[in-house]
């Protein structure tokens, strides 16, 4: 009995094995057939790219090397057993190879499973996470010291706040602010890396350090819930003393505090899963709008005289002696200073294959750093990882899985805009350890693809996991790879070596390796795989969560 093929895509790339008369089924060649098939060898014997691996045109689905996520699950290739034929390693072969290279000939036994349980990226968000991730405890850390201050307040124990209340929501809304300011946050990266990323820093200094970094989402919703909480405090301090303020005042609050509410809700993981546009748009117009009702209601307040029941024209001096204007002040700053650097630039893309496309720019780039492009600035910002040789130019790679993307194959533009303030993420912590073992499956590759290109303070190995290399990803990306000392790079094609057990393999490798971390991007049931069964094997590893 034939066994079934699941077709399906990883980072956005979907490919399948060319189909027979039965599209759910692959035929088992004869053993005539597989010697006189034609193949070719690249990086050892166990990477061998078959000539019958064409293009699919099964839906393409999301991809993380486009962090805005936007349509469909993400899975990892799942080619059942025996669906895949495997070619023998010659024994003399095997000698020749490294360690490292033997870990990925070891993984081609793959096995059965007549009935594998689905998972969709939506209940990994919502419930595989567990109740004490770092974002989490971060989150509740947040919104409990908030509480707390609020019951303070409340019960006349802490007086400035009772007086004040405007101001903690404010200080709120700042922090909230610093947590995703692309600019602030690779001032923060940098420091990090260039203080803890010396060989004696202790690695769970590194590690707890790089948990934090990639969990400030946490401290993003507390600060942003807690905003809303001192705001409604606020509101009910100034309803209860309606006489001493004035209507405008308690109309423009109100419609901020709407605005507030409406950016969480926009933000709760199931719509901003399942409607990924309408939560980035919603956080981008209300944020505005709430900062322009913010500068709003400061005048208004500063400058009502509660004697007179009306607005002084003496404004200017009132202003700079509050501690609420320079808070405004600091948020609107750290919001323009990325649009301050949009541009429009010319970039050459290139489609290596039907599912996915190269787009190049002039000047290079560091290591680890992720980038933003748009078609149109103000509708939609897509964020990618950066490959670059650090020197004249450095190209991204997008799989074909939303309008935007798959535009880039059928109509490739001239032009595109960029933010050039480049945002550093997980990647660029790379730089922070001695020895790394990366972990990529599809076009998750991206982001690790500088670390071969340039020098690295770390010493890096490689773990690949995709489909037809050439074939999907381009003459380019494999000679990137293959350029790369072997003994650091293990690369395991599905279409040949059938699907390994990524968790497994990365274990082994980590070890070989002498790994401090291990780093993976993948979609978010085999990135938590990795990761727990590093874990559990004693090894700090890290992938990318859902708001990092």
């Amino acid at each position: 009995m034939q066994s079934p093929v699941r077709f399906s895509s990883c980072r956005g790339v979907a490919f399948e094995v060319k189909p027979h008369a039965d599209p759910f089924a692959i035929k088992i060649s004869t053993v005539e057939e597989r010697q006189g098939s034609k193949k070719f060898s690249w990086l050892g014997s166990s990477r061998v790219f078959p000539s019958s691996i064409q293009r699919s045109v099964s839906k393409a689905s999301s991809h993380y090397c486009d962090l805005d996520l936007e349509e469909e699950d993400d899975e990892v290739e799942d080619i059942e057993a025996g669906g895949v034929i495997l070619e023998e390693v010659e024994e003399e072969e095997k000698h020749k190879q490294s360690p490292i290279h033997l870990l990925a000939a070891s993984k081609r036994e793959q096995k059965t499973k007549a009935a594998r349980k689905q998972e969709s990226r939506l209940s990994v968000i919502l419930l595989d996470q567990g109740l004490f991730t770092v974002y989490k405890r971060l989150f509740f850390v947040c919104l409990a010291l908030n509480i707390a201050g609020l019951i303070l307040a409340a019960t006349g124990n802490f007086p400035y706040a009772r007086n004040r209340a405007a101001l903690f929501s404010i200080a709120n809304i700042l922090a909230l602010t610093l947590c995703r300011s692309e600019a602030f946050l690779r001032v923060v990266f940098w420091l990090a890396v260039t203080i803890l990323g010396r060989w004696w820093v202790p690695v769970f200094v590194k590690t707890a350090t790089t948990s934090l970094l990639q969990s400030l989402g946490g401290i993003h919703s507390g600060c942003g819930v807690s905003s809303i909480a001192w705001l409604i405090y606020a509101l009910v301090l100034t309803l209860k003393d309606s006489d001493n303020t004035s209507p405008e005042i308690i109309g423009v609050a109100s419609a901020i505090l709407g605005l507030l509410c409406l950016s969480s809700l926009a933000a709760f993981p199931l719509v901003r899963h399942l409607h990924h546009n309408v939560f980035e748009r919603t956080h981008r117009f209300a944020g505005w709008t709430a900062l322009g009702l913010l500068w709003a209601f400061l005048i208004l307040t500063i400058s009502y005289d509660r004697n007179t029941k009306s607005y002084s024209k003496d404004l200017g001096k009132r202003l700079i002696k509050q501690q609420e204007f320079w808070f405004t002040v600091a948020i609107t700053v750290f919001i323009i200073i990325p649009w301050l650097t949009v541009r429009r630039v010319p970039v050459k893309v290139s489609a290596p294959s039907g599912h996915a496309s190269m787009i190049k720019f002039v000047g290079g780039v560091k290591a680890g750093i992720l980038g933003r492009i748009s078609p149109s600035p103000f509708s939609e910002w897509h964020a990618f990882g950066i490959i670059s040789d650090g020197k004249k130019e450095h190209m991204m790679l997008a799989g074909a899985v939303g309008d935007f993307t798959k535009s880039l194959v059928s109509n490739p533009p001239s032009h595109l805009w960029i933010r050039q303030v480049h945002f550093a993420g997980l990647p660029y912590l790379v730089n922070m350890y001695n020895r790394v073992l990366l972990v990529a499956t599809g076009s998750g590759i991206c982001v690790f693809m500088s670390f071969l290109l340039q020098p690295c303070s770390a010493d890096v190995c490689l773990v690949w996991v995709a489909k037809g290399i050439e074939q999907n990803f381009g003459k380019e990306i494999k000679e990137i790879i293959s350029g790369h000392p072997k003994e650091k790079v293990i690369v395991h094609d599905t279409a040949v070596l059938g699907r390994p057990n990524v968790s497994q393999l990365s274990v082994d490798a980590a070890r070989t390796w002498g790994a401090e971390v291990v780093i993976v991007t993948s979609n978010p049931e085999g990135s938590r795989d990795v990761v727990n069964a590093c874990k559990a094997d004693g090894i700090p590893a890290f992938g990318p969560i859902w708001d990092s």
